[in-house]
């Protein structure tokens, strides 16, 4: 009977609640799994008496990211962490980004700034404003080019708070067929969803979002597949070693799909859109526990 801790985070207001985790944990014991629900920053959790940590809904890391990389690390050592640590680390900091559109991976277009870098914001167009380490949108804004003196004042903020910002073109096609999300669980495509978009203009930086408006089923296109899996190949290490992963595309102005993020780290499954997939993520943890 294998011991997994499925890992969360404390509750707290500005965090959604993990509606995967009862599904999982009622799934996992039915199939014979001893199995917990341990936030990873609970004091006194003995790591090492669990045969596999599964990174769930760790999702207040990007408030305390230095912190969460130095559980992560101490997790791997005393048991088996799924994803692996250093996959973990590369993927909570979203300059991954330019790795992948270096190695010819379709991206949207991103700009850098590290805190005393100086910018200059578009002129022609909308865009977007957001933290290299953020989760839920969590510090995302959109503004139009005449918001300069807001998204400035964004940029200033996240600098003072130690963050790197990234700046973005608002994606048009967002607007018309939204971004879609291919779940891959065990190696293999497990489901595909599409949401709304999640930035309206006017909403402030700082104001609560809903992360996954509109939320329906997708049935991928070749292409997008094709995308998420040449993403996936170009993971440190390679895709082989991703028990979980979640790749969020959306079109770009010629129509052809762009990847917006890898979720290698703790991705919502949506399992309340999809339940026929449990049974599968369940036999993709037991084996690797």
């Amino acid at each position: 009977m294998p011991r997994i801790a499925l890992v969360t985070c404390r509750p707290r207001p500005d965090v959604s609640v993990d509606r995967d985790m009862p599904v999982l944990v009622a799934a996992l014991e039915g199939a014979g799994a001893e199995v917990r629900a341990v936030a990873w920053d609970q004091a006194g959790v003995e790591w090492e008496g669990f045969d596999l940590a599964l990174i769930r809904s760790t999702w207040d890391y990007s408030w305390r990211a230095e912190e969460f990389l130095a559980w992560a690390e101490a997790c791997g050592k005393a048991t088996r962490l799924v994803n692996p640590v250093d996959v973990v680390r590369w993927n909570t900091d979203k300059r991954y980004l330019g790795e992948l559109a270096a190695a010819g991976v379709p991206t949207v277009p991103t700009r850098y700034v590290a805190p005393g870098e100086g910018f200059d914001l578009p002129v022609d167009s909308e865009f977007v404003v957001k933290p290299t380490s953020g989760a839920g949108a969590r510090f995302a804004a959109r503004y139009a080019p005449d918001e300069h003196v807001i998204a400035v004042r964004q940029v200033r903020r996240m600098h003072a708070e130690g963050f790197t910002a990234m700046v973005q073109p608002y994606m048009r096609g967002i607007d018309v067929r939204g971004e879609r999300a291919l779940q891959f669980f065990g190696g293999r495509l497990l489901h595909a969803s599409r949401k709304g978009p999640v930035l309206a203009p006017g909403v402030a930086y700082d104001e609560r979002k809903v992360a996954h408006p509109g939320l329906e089923v997708w049935e991928p296109t070749a292409a997008e597949l094709a995308l998420a899996e040449r993403a996936l190949g170009c993971v440190p290490g390679g895709a082989e070693r991703l028990t979980y992963a979640r790749v969020d595309l959306v079109d770009g102005e010629d129509g052809e799909p762009r990847l917006m993020e890898l979720e290698l780290v703790e991705p919502n499954l949506f399992l309340s859109l999809h339940p026929e997939s449990a049974r599968r993520v369940v036999e993709a943890v037991l084996a690797e526990a």
